[in-house]
């Protein structure tokens, strides 16, 4: 047996022994690990911008981040196909938040979003929970009662888009887009930015198409827009596609948040 044989053996081995060594790490090991450094912690803040939000692009250039969330309540798993499909045609990228739930109904669509470098998937968590390590709750919606239910909220929706995808997503939005100020430490302990937002496009897709359009106006180099991709009933696609022509006379071209850094 030649040296570059008996070489390759040996580094095959080396290989296995270490592989055996270090396992990867369970989802319950994980959950433990970062859950444990929050035991004795007491937020002190609430709310959407909290230290570590990222709520804008850290550029002067005339850009604009659309991100698009789809919750998956109960009433929130539709499809705005017709928003869909006019970026798509123009040629708009946007970073799409996506709950859980929402690819569950929506599975083949999913795959679609996911396949289009238009767009990047970001996550959205499980269950579409305001990001708490106490429980706090926002709008009459609970929050994720401790820091471990908050590794879960944002981990097991992480691994659910990486299956379905082939890729980790790297931002993170809760429901409601509140947080305290551990629940983003612990979201950045899963290799997760959190993003906030510097225009509400919809509130909540409760807006006119009117209301919305006269948002997106106020846009300025930099900002990020929050709106919502799961209520076709909504003012929300019209007043997005309502917006456009004149957001781009003012030379404004949109990208994906891995663009550009944050701040």
């Amino acid at each position: 047996m030649t040296k570059l044989a008996l070489f390759s053996i040996a580094l095959l081995l080396l290989i296995s022994t270490l592989s055996q060594a270090a396992p990867a790490e369970s989802l319950q090991q994980l959950t433990d690990r970062i859950a444990d450094g929050f035991k004795t912690a007491q937020p002190t803040q609430w709310g959407e911008n909290v230290p570590g939000v990222r709520t804008r692009l850290a550029t002067s250039d005339k850009v604009l981040a659309l991100t698009l969330d789809a919750c998956g309540s109960p009433r929130g798993k539709g499809v705005d196909q017709k928003l869909i499909d006019f970026l798509a045609q123009q040629q708009i990228s946007a970073t799409l938040f996506i709950n859980a739930r929402w690819i569950d109904a929506n599975p083949e669509l999913f795959k679609q979003l996911a396949a289009n470098p238009l767009f990047e998937i970001a996550n959205h968590g499980m269950w579409h929970k305001p990001a708490s390590i106490n429980g706090r709750s926002v709008y009459g919606i609970a929050g994720t009662k401790d820091a471990t239910e908050l590794v879960q909220e944002i981990e097991l929706n992480a691994r659910k888009i990486e299956e379905l995808t082939g890729k980790r997503p790297r931002y993170y939005r809760s429901g409601t887009a509140y947080y305290d100020e551990f629940a983003v430490q612990v979201s950045q302990a899963l290799g997760h930015e959190v993003i906030g937002f510097s225009v509400l496009g919809d509130a909540g897709a409760s807006y006119s198409a009117a209301q919305v359009k006269t948002a997106l106006l106020t846009s300025k180099p930099g900002d990020i827009i929050i709106a919502h991709m799961n209520h076709p009933e909504a003012g929300t696609g019209a007043g997005i596609i309502a917006a456009m022509p004149e957001l781009k006379k003012r030379g404004f071209k949109f990208v994906k948040l891995s663009d550009y850094p944050m701040k």
